[in-house]
């Protein structure tokens, strides 16, 4: 058991039967009352974030994710299919904590996992893909101005911006965190 005396950003607590990470904590205090600790929680199955007030002293249930390392299969209903690197077993991950990363998997593509027993928190794709150009988007406006882009879609369905050079067919790398092109391979 921890106390909130102890909370830095970063750790990972249960509340109320939720898992939450802090992302910030900072001591108040008040010229005439209690102090107290004032954070910022982030509630790792939706996202949401709140703010939370603890007493100093007052015991709070820290947990520790698991880290594990997962190989995306393939589609299964809603749901996406993984194997365990570690163990070889199959895990199911709902499309819930998958989220907008949809964009990015395509088989055999390797992620981190966060894992509180059984459950996934939250999951980690590579900073940088390589991946084909299926097909771009011509641009009529701006074929004469420097630095022109245009659309591309790439084989996992993800849609980024590239130079006017890139063609379908090419391999490009792309940046997952903020879904912007890097080079051509």
């Amino acid at each position: 058991m921890t106390t909130s005396n102890q909370l830095a950003p970063g750790m990972t607590l249960s509340l109320e039967g939720k898992i939450y990470r802090v992302d910030s904590c900072v001591k108040v205090t008040v010229a005439k009352g209690v102090p107290f600790i004032k954070t910022k929680l982030k509630n790792l199955l939706s996202d949401e974030v709140i703010e939370r007030n603890f007493k100093l002293g007052q015991a709070i249930q820290d947990v520790s994710l698991a880290e594990r390392k997962l190989e995306y299969l393939y589609l299964e209903g809603k749901d996406y299919l993984f194997l365990d690197i570690g163990n070889l077993e199959q895990v199911l991950v709902s499309s819930q904590v998958i989220g907008d990363k949809i964009n990015y998997l395509k088989e055999g593509i390797e992620l981190k996992a966060m894992f509180y027993g059984e459950s996934i928190f939250s999951v980690e794709l590579p900073q940088f893909l390589e991946l084909i150009v299926v097909k771009t988007e011509e641009s009529q406006s701006a074929a004469h101005v420097a630095n022109a882009t245009k659309l591309a879609i790439l084989e996992t369905g993800a849609k980024v911006e590239v130079p006017m050079f890139i063609e379908a067919g090419d391999i490009i790398k792309v940046d997952t965190q903020t879904n912007e092109y890097v080079q051509r391979v």
